[in-house]
């Protein structure tokens, strides 16, 4: 079995990322962040790789959102780099990496690089849970989630969603149930536990102070 982690990063550019974070503490600081953040994220995926289980096979596919960088923290062979496709709309490229990834890996997670509590375990849960569930979600504390997983490309999960909203978890739910009508809920999905994402300077001082 293939298991494949999708990674979505930017390449950490003054004035590109964390904008919201930017806003409060200034563009170097918003870059320092965003560094650690993928920093963390990295270090996640390594042990999560080196973890070994039974027979499966683990990659881990960074898709960056600008241009992909040589010369970077994902230079590890284990990393696999890919670009995003060009779009404007998340959802868009969310939906081309997974039906991407599917073509060789039986199963895929999603995460970004916006979260200091992600550990290797939610991701080694998140893959359990698709033996049994049609697609796992790891919900964020701002009504959206961090991690989304599936063996199957459910294209309306991307479609004519409310990205950075509040409503966005509740709406990929609504979605799964409308879909899956002869199913019991307890088979359509599973929501690993709630954590919280880094998108502006209070979510980081927080975050660091549990």
């Amino acid at each position: 079995m293939i298991c494949s982690v999708i990674v979505f990063v930017k390449n950490p550019i003054l004035g590109k990322v964390k904008t919201r974070v930017a806003a409060s503490v200034g563009n170097e600081k918003a870059v320092e962040v965003y560094v650690e953040l993928l920093k963390h994220t990295k270090n996640v995926m390594k042990e999560w790789v080196s973890e070994a289980v039974g027979s499966t096979q683990k990659l881990v596919c960074v898709y960056y959102g600008d241009f992909i960088n040589h010369d970077d923290l994902w230079n590890e062979p284990f990393f696999e780099k890919k670009l995003q496709c060009q779009s404007s709309d998340l959802g868009d490229r969310m939906k081309a990496a997974f039906a991407t990834e599917l073509k060789t890996a039986d199963r895929i997670v999603i995460v970004g690089s916006d979260c200091l509590a992600i550990r290797p375990e939610h991701l080694s849960k998140a893959f359990a849970a698709l033996e049994t569930h049609e697609v796992v979600i790891g919900p964020a504390d701002d009504g959206g989630y961090y991690l989304l997983g599936m063996k199957n490309l459910h294209r309306n999960l991307f479609e004519n969603k409310s990205w950075s909203q509040p409503t966005l978890l509740q709406e990929t739910i609504a979605d799964l149930v409308q879909t899956s009508p002869h199913n019991p809920d307890s088979a359509r999905y599973y929501l690993l536990e709630t954590l919280s994402d880094i998108d502006t300077w209070e979510d980081y001082v927080a975050a660091k102070n549990q």
